[in-house]
């Protein structure tokens, strides 16, 4: 009511009221609170304005955690595409310096190509050559036969013929032992020489790694990895005197060093490598661990979205290191000179010595594919929730002819132990890509492909039992 006009006003008439006041008056006097032309609420209107009341009053506050989640986890995951990058390299780095027989498995073929054959046998010509002067000794040989001719008429023009040999005699001769130097690194013989020398050659990773030289490898000041074709070279010698050519008779048993890559940075990386060397056990499990935290730090309810997140950093983690690896297999191409190991022989050896690499980092983002996909279609998103409705109606589709009769002791067994079954069968997929020594990606898909068949399986399968009261009726 308003004051009268002798009644006084205090300040707090003139202030406006506040809502809690407004409402506390509206709850006494509900008819002074409405206009003229509404109705006063209702017991239920009333009720339900009282309600909405308590959840706004109950709605909490903006939490801004859940941004600094997100900011952890972009962190995380971050580190986790380093730490994938730095574990395959030194992952497949370690197997091949510690593997000797992965190793040689890798080179092995190297021993059938002709680019190799073609660099080695150059390599056994030139040895042999530069060890022996054909020319020389066939001068000798003709001015010795030049001496003894008797005296006629026409010695000197035999004496012109004769000295003209040695020149004819030395290419000949250099074609001759090219041509022997061919059919060995061809033979089969050459092929068990190949696989000696490069169990020798793993050595030559291991000098590379450590520093360290081994008995038939040279590690050079100037990053030179090469081993020795001495053995090759006795083959070769042996041939040739099987075939008359005796120019290396009472010769000294000689060497020549075949180099299997050559870079100036492999010097100033030996310490480097060594270190990684080290790392090759844990970088695999500090990936794995970042991984998880970045899984484990996202916000309530969004950590399926972060398992997908995983997947992609993944695969994109990969994708980096596959640009890394086109470019340094060109650096290294570049870096060895065209004297030192044709261009050809180059190309196919490193590319031989890259491709564990390559094979790891394949594997790696076919599991970051799965992991990504798995993710997803266990997430909240309408299309996941629609992907999932249309596996289960795939399933009761398959399952529908059997719906007629009652399930057998098989489908109730798999319908009881359901959750069990899949843990299981997830549980031997994930130790049989553990106990793999290199899986390849070809391996890991379809060791998928049978995982989620199986799986499939389980679901078509599984069916409850009849409940007992149905079953009488």
């Amino acid at each position: 009511m308003d004051p009268g006009p002798d009644e006084e006003r205090t300040p707090q008439d003139d202030r406006p009221a506040t809502p809690e006041e407004e409402r506390r008056s509206e709850d006494a006097h509900p008819e002074q609170a409405l206009p003229a032309d509404e109705h006063p609420l209702s017991e239920d209107e009333r009720a339900e304005l009282e309600r909405l009341r308590a959840l706004v009053a109950a709605r909490p506050r903006r939490d801004r955690s859940g941004v600094l989640r997100w900011v952890a986890t972009g962190i995380l995951l971050v580190l986790t595409a380093v730490l994938m990058i730095g574990a395959v390299v030194a992952r497949t780095s370690r197997s091949i310096v510690l593997d000797t027989d992965r190793y040689v498995a890798i080179v092995t073929p190297l021993g059938s190509d002709p680019a190799v054959q073609s660099a080695i046998a150059d390599k056994i010509t030139q040895a042999i050559v530069a060890n022996v002067d054909i020319k020389a000794r066939t001068a000798d040989a003709m001015r010795a036969l030049t001496d003894n001719v008797s005296a006629v008429s026409d010695r000197p023009r035999v004496s012109a013929a004769l000295n003209s040999l040695p020149s004819l005699v030395a290419t000949q001769a250099e074609s001759f032992i090219h041509t022997t130097a061919v059919e060995v690194v061809s033979s089969s013989q050459f092929q068990q020489l190949w696989v000696a020398a490069n169990r020798r050659a793993h050595d030559a990773l291991v000098a590379v790694a450590t520093g360290e030289t081994r008995p038939g490898i040279q590690v050079d000041s100037s990053g030179t990895v090469s081993i020795s074709l001495q053995d090759v070279l006795t083959v070769v010698r042996q041939r040739l005197d099987d075939r008359g050519f005796t120019f290396l008779d009472g010769l000294p048993s000689f060497d020549k060093q075949f180099v299997l890559f050559q870079s100036d940075a492999l010097v100033r990386m030996q310490k480097a490598v060594r270190v990684i060397d080290r790392l090759g056990t844990a970088l695999p499990w500090l990936a794995l661990a970042t991984a998880a935290g970045a899984v484990w730090v996202a916000p309530a309810g969004r950590r399926l979205r972060a398992l997908s997140l995983v997947g992609l950093t993944t695969v994109a983690a990969m994708l980096v290191l596959a640009l890394l690896l086109l470019f340094g297999r060109q650096y290294i191409l570049g870096a060895i000179p065209q004297d030192t190991l044709p261009a050809p022989a180059a190309t196919t050896i490193v590319g031989a010595v890259i491709e564990p690499v390559r094979t790891s980092l394949r594997t790696l983002a076919a599991l970051g594919v799965i992991v990504a996909a798995t993710g997803y279609l266990t997430g909240s998103s309408t299309s996941a929730r629609r992907a999932r409705a249309g596996i289960r109606q795939a399933v009761e589709f398959v399952r529908r002819p059997r719906s007629a009769r009652p399930p057998t002791g098989v489908e109730v067994f798999a319908a009881h132990y359901l959750k069990l079954l899949r843990l299981l069968v997830l549980a031997v997929a994930v130790l049989i890509l553990v106990n793999l020594n290199y899986p390849s990606w070809t391996t890991v898909a379809w060791l998928t492909l049978g995982t989620v068949l199986i799986l499939l399986l389980l679901e078509v399968v599984a069916r409850p039992g009849v409940p007992q009261d149905t079953a009488i009726r």
